[in-house]
């Protein structure tokens, strides 16, 4: 009779546990997984598909106005939110059964239920009893952050209910300044929406190189987008005419909807975790090694509740590499270097490897090709977009470190461009190849000077 009543459980049905469910569950082990809410986590339901379904919408009224300009007349088209909704949540339905249809083929059984760890070996389903397993997967994913500490902060909105609004507002206020701030800000204002974006800091994009940075916050003004910087949150107070947002700095703005988008935290409430000794770290994620363990034996975690890289292809790659080395005897572990990201903008940016700024500090000197341009396609009507792209290389080396691009197809472009850095690709070699004419990303093999800041000693 077996010790325990699952091989693994996984607490969890986002990308991250279903990849390790269903590896796990196909070498032949006692699988099941615990989901509170719809199978897909963060990624498919409430996340980056449905974002990006958003962002396509949102896309095709600067797409109608460029259109114009290659001599199309206006059709007269209007955008239809409801329908929009009804069509984006049929899809997500629809991705959300096939999550289902895979695991169940795969073998593994699905408990919709909370799930509490009551030991290291015994998991509560709330309202369902409980159940053991021998190893033990956290895959709960991040819950966006909602300030409580000012007045009025109890009309403020997350990502999440953005996703499911009634109706468009007029007017919307966006605070924060990440990649889910400035996504959401291109969304809206795409839309029709007017809308402001506002950040405490100096810049918006943390994290990402600094030219990027303030590239996308000027490309995102000429779009209509308002964007107030080094202001926050005093009060919100509701008026007839709407919300007021009290700021610290500068005037008072009236909205219809304020929206914060200021981080995302571990989901790791009510999960039992003390009970088991499940240790957290200095930010209140699960704290594992290089292999995803916790400092309890048996006891596992992927994806963002541990806050390593919060993508939702490495919480894949970190739950395939789990179930490879418990499941399969084949010990490895995801390498977090040189992974790209996209931030899916108007315009969108892709990004790989080190910003200048790190690759100075980590690295000592290094040489910078940097090309800002309008493209082509913008060339021909007369506009004003501009294309960054940009190489840090390791001086001594030639080593590419970092590469970043912000226009049209930036994320597909970063795509391949991180293959190559993920080989250690010098500049020599990236110089030798041949340039796909015309495109955007030919600039990246024809970049030749080194880029001298204005007013620097070259």
């Amino acid at each position: 009779m077996a010790k325990y009543d699952y091989d693994l459980f996984v607490i969890g049905a986002g990308s991250g546990g279903v990849r390790a469910a269903r590896l796990a569950a196909v070498s032949g082990a006692r699988v099941a997984v615990a989901e509170e809410h719809r199978v897909g986590g963060t990624c498919v339901i409430r996340g980056c598909v449905p974002k990006k379904f958003m962002v396509y919408a949102s896309e095709f009224a600067h797409e109608a106005q460029i259109a114009e300009g290659y001599g199309w007349s206006a059709s007269g088209a209007s955008f239809d939110w409801k329908r929009f909704l009804d069509a984006k949540d049929r899809e997500i339905a629809r991705l959300s059964g096939i999550y289902v249809t895979n695991l169940s083929n795969a073998g593994a059984e699905i408990v919709h239920a909370k799930a509490r760890l009551q030991d290291a070996h015994t998991i509560e389903l709330v309202g369902k009893g409980t159940v053991t397993a021998e190893k033990i997967l956290i895959a709960t994913g991040g819950r966006p952050w909602k300030p409580t500490e000012f007045p009025g902060a109890e009309h403020i909105i997350t990502s999440e209910e953005a996703f499911h609004l009634p109706e468009l507002p007029k007017r919307i206020m966006i605070a924060g300044g990440g990649y889910i701030a400035v996504e959401f800000a291109g969304i809206f204002n795409g839309l029709g929406v007017d809308t402001t974006l506002v950040y405490r800091g100096a810049n918006i994009l943390r994290g990402f190189d600094d030219d990027v940075r303030s590239h996308v916050a000027e490309e995102m003004k000429k779009r209509g987008i308002k964007v107030v910087l080094g202001s926050q949150h005093r009060a919100i107070e509701k008026t007839p005419g709407g919300l007021v947002s009290r700021m610290t700095a500068g005037a008072d703005i009236e909205t219809d909807l304020v929206m914060f988008a200021t981080g995302r935290r571990p989901y790791v409430e009510g999960l039992g975790l003390e009970n088991a000794g499940v240790r957290l770290n200095d930010a209140g994620a699960v704290a594992v090694d290089a292999f995803s363990r916790t400092n309890v034996e048996n006891i596992w975690a992927v994806g963002d509740v541990t806050d390593r890289i919060n993508l939702t292809p490495v919480a894949i790659r970190e739950g395939a590499a789990f179930a490879q080395a418990e499941f399969y005897d084949n010990p490895i572990s995801f390498d977090h270097d040189m992974v790209a990201s996209a931030v899916f903008s108007q315009p969108p940016v892709g990004a790989v490897g080190l910003s200048e700024a790190d690759a100075r500090h980590l690295h000592g000197k290094v040489d910078i090709y940097l090309s800002r341009f309008r493209p082509m396609k913008t060339t021909f009507y007369g506009g004003d977009e501009r294309c960054l792209i940009k190489l840090v290389v390791d001086q001594a080396s030639q080593k590419i470190l970092g590469c970043h691009v912000v226009g049209a197809d930036a994320p597909e472009i970063i795509q391949m461009a991180a293959v190559a850095l993920k080989m250690g690709v010098t500049k020599q070699q990236w110089d030798s190849t041949c340039a796909v004419h015309p495109t955007l990303a030919e600039e990246l093999v024809t970049m030749r000077d080194k880029y001298v800041p204005q007013g620097a000693a070259a």
